[in-house]
């Protein structure tokens, strides 16, 4: 048991904070999980010692309410409070009042917070130890207008950040000069909803821009060491998707040169336990790097460190927090191997990486030599759009690069999460890539390949899988008798049985099967197939032509969500497609691609509206999307700033036949906070990590 401490309260919830629960656990260290009504049947609660709820789903009314978190505390008798990662993790506020109330706050010191929870302040600290910084301009307090005249002067491309908080929220790219008064806009907005700060700053875009992080561990006697570095280059929208360490970029001089620039930056606010340095690095250019912030905390990607260390980073935040002093020194330091840590969302990547959302109705991790997996998962939970979408961490290691990587992919191709739209195919496509293969990375290769990548989709034999498997129900439900049969016997011709199932495709597709489950003839458009089907639970053993495997299914609704070799995909037992618009006198309709809340309106009712520009913003776990109209026509809006929608209920609608004339007004309103999901455009990612 650790010296001080045996009551620990973790104040995060998912995977996070199931992985704390687990060092707390192998130290003997009790453990309290709190929760909002939206978690209460998740996995931390179910594994900590004891849990305390915190309120409704809102994180305002639950994980942010400082006030709550600490009475759980004492309530239980927690001596100290360990924050996780976003939410509470930063605030110095929470760290103060934590003090306050005699708890211990698990992380570094109130003014470390202040200073590197300000990036305008943490730049000006870290440039007196010399540590180089991205040239930009960093004041506090610069308008809209001040901030646009600097970035003129500074030249294109810049990206905007916010000064509070981080997780690419309220982050922007400007790639030219007029795209930035609309961003500039959007930060302010998103920066002041995420972390109740809008300060904003401006920094010249690094060209072919790599992400290279360095942890550091200090104790209280100002012992500081490094635990090498990550690289966090694939990224989209600012967000990290996959993560290793070391870098496939650094040789050893770079490595201990970057590595004493973080240790620098960590001696210059006299930190304590477990934090992270993130530089931005030319490609063209790998010697310089250039300072962009500190995160106080934990990272999501600190598994990877872990794995090639050996040293597990939370007990070490447990231990520097309870008084304890460092073991070890740099030279005790040995990296070995290499680690790969890819990040698992609820989220549709060919749908814009729209969050999902949905309850896990099957569920399969990997594990095996070289694999950990970090999770939240378990059968039965649902996923809302209250919180980040980030699910799992599926991590490899391996002797080496090429090693580690072969582990993840297999890894990958063993994981299923049936019920839940997810990235897992999008990540084993990207892992295949021959850049990414290579180590040729940079922060814009997501947005560069996204489009050569060849997704599974829903081919014929998928159909026919699905209809196989619907029909072997349908055929167990109606009983025995032959009047109740649906083999298609009747005097003349035999009629098939016919499913109309929905892909995500642009029509339909109409299934027709003719004969029993274990004897079928299937015929998905011009193709046909010869096919069995045998139904175990949450499984099917399926013949086609042949040729037999299996596929794991679960229901939900009327979709079928279906993973075989490694491949998931879905089909609907619907008819139903999205109108998309087109001739004069149609109405198409805008969906909430999710469910959320509207934060922005940027056109009133009855305004003519053009094609392809923004009517509102809709945010759901953390990420804000603009919905665009995708005709043009009059818009009859059905929703106004702060309702809660569902997903695919209409928001408004399109009366293309109202005729375009100059004298027909034109909308000139600001947002005061959707379009065909064909045409979502997602703005900025969440409270978890950020890019350059």
């Amino acid at each position: 048991m650790i010296a001080v401490f045996d009551t620990v309260l973790i104040a995060n919830r998912g995977e996070i904070a199931c992985r704390i629960i687990d060092t707390l656990r192998s130290l003997g260290v009790r453990s309290v999980a709190v929760y909002s009504d939206a978690d209460a049947g998740a996995r931390h609660v179910r594994m900590a010692d004891v849990s305390v709820r915190l309120g409704p789903a809102a994180a305002s009314e639950s994980y942010l309410s400082s006030g709550r978190i600490i009475a759980a505390a004492l309530a239980t008798g927690a001596q100290a409070i360990h924050p996780g990662y976003g939410f509470l993790a930063e605030n110095a506020a929470f760290a103060s009042a934590c003090e306050a109330a005699g708890i211990v706050f698990i992380g570094p010191s109130v003014e470390a917070l202040t200073i590197m929870g300000d990036k305008i302040s943490a730049k000006a600290q870290v440039s007196l130890r010399n540590v180089p910084v991205v040239p930009g301009v960093a004041e506090p307090g610069l308008s809209n207008e001040e901030l646009a005249a600097a970035a003129v002067q500074l030249g294109f491309p810049i990206l905007i950040k916010p000064s509070a908080g981080g997780g690419g929220k309220g982050m922007h790219l400007v790639r030219e000069q007029h795209e930035l008064d609309e961003a500039l806009a959007a930060a302010r907005r998103e920066a002041a909803s995420s972390f109740g700060d809008d300060t904003l700053f401006i920094e010249r875009f690094v060209q072919n821009p790599r992400h290279i992080e360095v942890q550091v561990l200090a104790d209280n006697a100002g012992n500081t060491v490094h635990l090498g570095e990550r690289e966090c280059s694939l990224q989209r929208r600012h967000q990290k998707v996959i993560e290793e360490a070391p870098s496939p970029l650094l040789d050893a001089a770079a490595r201990a040169r970057i590595g004493r620039a973080a240790v620098d930056t960590a001696l210059s606010v006299g930190y304590r336990g477990a934090g992270t340095v993130e530089f931005i690095v030319s490609a063209d250019a790998p010697d310089e790097f250039f300072f962009m912030e500190m995160n106080t905390r934990l990272q999501v990607e600190h598994p990877v460190t872990e794995m090639v260390t050996g040293r597990d980073l939370v007990e070490w935040q447990l231990r520097v927090a309870a008084g304890e002093s460092l073991d070890f020194d740099q030279n005790d330091v040995v990296l070995t191997g290499h680690a790969i840590e890819a990040r698992i969302y609820a989220e549709d990547p060919q749908h814009g990486f729209l969050p999902t959302g949905g309850t896990v109705g099957a569920l399969t991790q990997p594990s095996g030599a070289g694999i950990r997996v970090d999770s939240a998962l378990i059968a039965g939970l649902t996923i809302s759009s209250d919180y980040d979408p980030m699910l799992a961490k599926v991590i490899a290691w391996g002797p080496d690069r090429a090693g580690a990587l072969q582990r993840l992919q297999s890894a990958l191709d063993d994981t299923v999460t049936l019920g839940v739209t997810n990235n897992v195919e999008f990540l084993k496509l990207l892992l295949a890539d021959d850049d990414v293969v290579a180590g040729r990375l940079d922060t814009e290769l997501i947005e560069r390949h996204f489009e050569s990548f060849e997704f599974h989709g829903v081919a014929p034999d998928d159909f026919a899988v699905g209809a196989l498997i619907l029909h072997a129900r349908a055929w167990a439900d109606a009983g025995a008798g032959v009047w109740n049969t649906l083999n298609g016997w009747r005097i003349g011709r035999p009629a098939p049985a016919i499913y109309r199932l929905d892909g995500g495709g642009d029509a339909p597709v109409v299934v027709e099967i003719l004969g029993t489950p274990s004897d079928a003839r299937v015929s998905v458009g011009g193709t046909s197939f010869l096919g069995a089907v045998s139904l175990g639970c949450g499984s099917a053993r399926v013949t086609l032509d042949g040729i037999t495997t299996t596929s794991r299914f679960v229901e939900v609704g009327s979709v079928l969500h279906l993973s075989r070799a490694g491949v998931t995909w879905a089909v609907a037992d619907t008819g139903f497609v999205r109108a998309r618009g087109g001739a004069s006198g149609e109405t198409p309709h805008l969906r909430s691609p999710m469910p959320g809340a509207i934060v922005a309106v940027y056109a009133r009712d009855g305004d003519v509206v053009e094609a392809g520009s923004p009517v509102l913003s809709i945010e759901a776990m953390k990420m804000e999307h603009v919905l665009r109209a995708p005709v043009s026509g009059s818009l009859s809006l059905r929703v106004e700033v702060g309702m809660q929608v569902a997903a695919d209920e209409v928001v408004a609608s399109i009366i293309t036949e109202v005729p375009m004339t100059p004298e027909t007004p034109t909308s000139t309103a600001t947002p005061t906070s959707t379009e065909a999901p064909a045409d979502t455009e997602t703005q900025a990612d969440t409270e978890t990590e950020r890019q350059s």
